[in-house]
């Protein structure tokens, strides 16, 4: 019998308007003196987001607990040692647990899809009290505890929230409090790393706009919030909006959609902080209205908030703006890894698109340590897709979607089984395995795995190709018009047959090492099936049908092709790429692999030219604008300083920045040899326009380095192994040196 985690702790709701944040309080005389209590331990969760405080303080570090998960089967409750704070006060022990909106009731969507889980939030706490004599206490949750509304009168995630600190001294009247049931079985601990307040930063300038508004510059594209100390007259309303960019001098809030992105702070008339922890938003600039006095630097502070990751992944280079791409890379990821791995931190989206992470996942975790983060957020994967109607990987994990109230006028096609986005059941339990070589989690990956390609199946033509039904295909191609990102010049079913390849020749390979022996079989027949209609319907003498960058991309890379026709396919998309005058010419589907397939295929110098163009679109075209993390599109931002006209135009949107990858492996030159980093490849490929790289990475086994740079006298490279890890040097002449831990110092000529 599985014992209930939070013991007979009740949900708890109370009758309060639906903008209100309602605060729950109980005050306890303990059962001894509080200098005999040795521990005290708080577990709680919500149907919403909640903040725990003891006698007044923070219970934990952490905010916007639980957090985001496919509530309907998996709800984390927290575990926060409080001994401290239950030890050192006096008197009888004040509880408080303030409620909002969060995730649960969170109008999320696009399109005014205004999906919640319910409309009811609620929240359960236990907190247990041991003392020096043996004996112990337990404090719950129940229809006993009173309720009155927070400080907090307004919370969204999307719009922002209002905090009027005139309430912090008027309670007003007390709320009904009530139970409220819920699917007990869905509790479990909470696996994934909490959402923490991270840097801090200061405003780089404030100046006041052509219209006569005050703006304030971060210098930075971030997620969080603004957090400040102020004093003015009682009622003084401070309001601020927030946005990424600017546009004609004035705040660039179109991108938003629908968001309101704003928060307003109430003045009591005494000293007053504000902090808005059950929102955030996504922002460089914010304008600011209603400030007593003159605003300065350091009125006020932003806050970047994510979820806790330690960073492993560095990169220097000589190239100043490839050190930027990657710098933007990196910040990318930590604004869209918020509990779960979105695709935009700022406009009425915030989903956890799986494509948008099947095509970012090996930088992601490169970058930082990101195995518990995804480990949890494929447990979602797996509940949303055995839970779906066709049991096939929705397009958002969570897949809150399935709630959307969409207007009459507006759509979603049906995307039952869709390349790329159902294919992160595949690839990113993929590049975990590559990263961390944890078997056991991949086991518990692979049954979502198999859900996928069981869908995929229904939609195989007798040619044996994935040829029916709809894909996204290779999205937001740089030469499709701003109002049809999907359509781009690979043809979506050679792209999602190249996918299907890859996500069975894996799939057979992880059903092979959790001894799933006759499903290995089974996938490996299924990749050999699709390999050999791919080449029998889509190529024709080394041509790839649609003859573009992304199909040649992605046929090289995932080893569809036979030898022969692979050489002139590296051939054709080296050619493809100068005729572009290496502009990217790919979306969503190709980016990431494009230059691997260049590399890999001997054109080392067509896949820097890539890497290093500026002009627009390139991945380095978005750096010159001045951009600090990467965009949605290519060009979200035009060269005269006007925002992409789309509907869908983000700043803050890692996919593309997927290029990381291939920076770290092939410019830095550490790859992995064995799953885990077991054993590593050193294997730098130098090219024109960047003569020295400094890479690093912290993996389980101690941190690799690797530093090369050339000049008159030729290749130099130092690499620094942990202590018994083995490795493999691959110089650029093609000599390989085995060696085993140490620092080790090796040259060669150009």
């Amino acid at each position: 019998m599985t014992t209930d985690p939070l013991g007979n702790a009740r949900f708890i709701t109370a009758r309060a308007d639906r903008d209100v944040a309602p605060r729950f309080s109980t005050e306890v005389d303990l059962d001894r003196p509080r200098s005999q209590v040795t521990a005290a331990v708080l577990r709680a969760t919500a149907h919403g987001v909640y903040e725990a405080r003891i006698d007044g303080r923070p219970a934990s570090d952490s905010v916007l607990d639980p957090g985001w998960t496919a509530y309907e089967w998996r709800l984390p409750y927290q575990e926060h040692d409080v001994s401290d704070l239950v030890a050192s006060g006096e008197g009888p022990v004040r509880l408080d647990l303030v409620l909002g909106n969060g995730w649960y009731r969170g109008d999320l969507g696009f399109a005014a899809a205004n999906a919640n889980y319910g409309e009811v939030i609620s929240v359960a706490a236990l907190l247990d009290i041991a003392y020096a004599d043996g004996s112990s206490q337990r404090i719950t949750t129940d229809a006993s505890w009173s309720a009155v509304a927070s400080d907090t009168t307004r919370n969204s995630l999307y719009d922002g929230q209002t905090i009027d600190a005139r309430r912090r001294f008027d309670e007003g009247a007390p709320l009904g409090v009530r139970e409220v049931d819920i699917d007990r079985t869905t509790l479990f601990q909470q696996s994934g790393p909490p959402v923490l307040r991270h840097e801090i930063i200061s405003p780089v300038a404030i100046w006041t706009s052509p219209s006569g508004r005050c703006l304030v510059d971060f210098g930075q594209n971030l997620v969080g919030w603004l957090r400040f100390t102020v004093q003015g007259a009682e009622g003084t309303e401070i309001e601020i909006r927030h946005a990424e960019v600017l546009e004609d001098g004035e705040l660039g809030i179109r991108p938003l959609r629908a968001a309101e992105a704003r928060d307003v702070f109430i003045l009591s008339g005494n000293e007053d902080s504000f902090e808005p922890t059950l929102t955030f938003h996504g922002f460089r600039y914010a304008e600011v209205s209603g400030w007593p006095g003159e605003l300065a630097v350091d009125s006020l502070e932003a806050v970047v908030v994510h979820s806790e990751m330690r960073r492993t992944g560095h990169f220097a280079c000589s190239e100043p703006l490839v050190n930027q791409l990657v710098h933007n890379s990196v910040w990318g990821q930590k604004g869209n890894f918020l509990s779960v791995p979105t695709d935009c931190p700022q406009r009425d989206e915030r989903l956890g698109w799986t494509g948008d992470l099947a095509a970012y996942a090996a930088s992601a975790c490169f970058q930082f340590d990101t195995a518990d983060f995804l480990d949890d957020w494929l447990a979602d994967l797996l509940v949303e897709t055995a839970h779906s109607p066709d049991r096939g990987v929705p397009l958002v994990i969570p897949d809150v979607l399935k709630y959307a109230d969409f207007p009459a006028d507006f759509s979603m096609p049906p995307w039952a089984a869709a390349a790329i986005w159902g294919d992160a059941a595949i690839w990113v339990p993929q590049a975990l395995w590559i990263a961390y070589g944890d078997a056991d989690r991949l086991a518990a990956q692979y049954p979502a795995m198999k859900l996928h390609l069981e869908s995929v199946e229904r939609y195989i033509s007798p040619t044996g190709l994935w040829d029916l039904g709809h894909q996204l295909g290779d999205w937001l191609d740089p030469d499709a018009p701003p109002d049809q990102p999907g359509a781009a010049k690979a043809d979506p079913h050679v792209v999602a047959t190249a996918c299907l390849y890859r996500s069975a020749t894996f799939a057979a390979e992880a059903a092979t090492i959790i001894g799933e022996t006759e499903d290995a079989a089974r996938w490996a027949e299924l990749a050999e099936r699709t390999r050999t209609a791919f080449n029998a319907h889509y190529v024709d003498g080394g041509i790839v049908t649609s003859d573009c960058a992304t199909v040649y991309a992605l046929a090289i890379v995932f080893g569809v092709l036979d030898d022969d026709d692979r050489a002139f396919a590296g051939a054709r998309l080296a050619e493809i790429v100068r005729d572009a005058d290496y502009r990217v010419t790919t979306g969503f589907a190709g980016t990431p692999f494009v230059t691997w397939a260049l590399s890999e295929t001997g054109h080392v110098g067509e896949a820097y030219a890539l890497l290093l163009e500026t002009g627009c679109p390139s991945w380095l075209y978005p750096v010159t604008m001045g951009a600090t993390t990467v965009w949605e599109r290519w060009d979200s931002m035009l060269p005269d300083g006007t925002i992409n006209a789309g509907e869908m135009t983000s700043f803050n949107h890692y996919a593309l920045g997927a290029v990381a990858d291939w920076i770290y492996q092939v410019v830095g030159g550490i790859r992995p040899a064995a799953p885990g980093y077991g054993r590593v490849r050193i294997q730098p490929v130098p090219g024109p326009g960047i003569t020295w790289a400094e890479t690093s990475y912290a993996s389980a086994h101690g941190t690799v380095s690797a530093a090369w740079r050339t000049d008159e006298g030729g290749f130099a490279l130092e690499v620094a192994l942990p202590d018994g890890l083995p490795a493999e040097i691959v110089l650029p002449d093609g000599r390989v040196e085995q060696v085993v831990g140490g620092v080790h110092r090796l040259t060669a000529a150009h």
